[in-house]
């Protein structure tokens, strides 16, 4: 009997080893981060939930204890009231998991010291405390002389011009009684020209010649 001939098997493809994708581990440090993150969050969640129970709160105390509105608003309480239980539990436990991974040797990462460049801030509070302690007084001295030195002139003022000043009013005295006698001179004249018995003002009236009378010779002896 004859055999049919075989067909020619495939070669088969070769076996690829498994190709194992590098990823690399957390480290302690960034555990240390995200229990921290993780607190952040819940206590963002803490912040909400309490904020809406004072929204509750408040409404509850506008609504009266018949009214068909405030059955809803408990059942919401008592549910917000119990998520906010949770949240402190979780808030708990994430404590622990934080001191848990601050333990492990470098979880945490201190911060760099910041280099100050400019004097210490020592400096400024003893700049100023020197100012005050030195200078104040220093200026309100200096203020106090120059006051005296302002006072003493003022005071020595009236002294020097005095003599100067008498003398000028006895003479403006003496100016004004002169003046006073000559104004009751004006007012005599003036008196007499217009108020005298049978006087009239000179140059007043039409021109009159003047009468002559005959002289008689005298008689002579016999």
């Amino acid at each position: 009997m004859i055999q049919a001939p075989q067909a020619p098997q495939a070669p088969s493809a070769p076996a690829l080893a498994p190709i194992a994708v590098a990823r690399n581990a957390p480290t302690a440090s960034d555990i240390y981060e995200g229990f921290r993150a993780q607190r952040r969050e819940l206590n963002n969640q803490l912040d909400e939930l309490q904020s809406t129970r004072r929204e509750i709160t408040s409404q509850l105390e506008d609504v009266s204890a018949g009214s068909p509105e405030r059955t809803p608003l408990e059942t919401r309480m008592t549910d917000i009231d119990s998520r906010i239980a949770n949240v402190d539990k979780m808030l708990a436990s994430n404590a622990m998991d934080i001191s848990k991974a601050a333990a492990i040797p470098g979880a945490v990462v201190e911060q760099p010291r910041v280099i100050n460049q400019g004097p210490p801030p020592d400096a400024y509070v003893l700049g100023g405390m020197f100012m005050i302690l030195v200078f104040l007084p220093l200026s309100i001295a200096y203020a106090r002389r120059i006051w005296r030195r302002g006072s003493a002139a003022v005071a020595a003022f009236p002294r020097e011009i005095g003599d100067r000043l008498l003398r000028m009013e006895q003479a403006v005295e003496a100016t004004a009684v002169e003046v006073e006698r000559i104004g009751e001179g004006q007012r005599f004249l003036t008196r007499l020209f217009t108020e005298g018995e049978g006087a009239r003002p000179l140059g007043s009236g039409a021109a009159q010649p003047i009468e002559r009378k005959s002289v008689k010779a005298p008689e002579r002896l016999p």
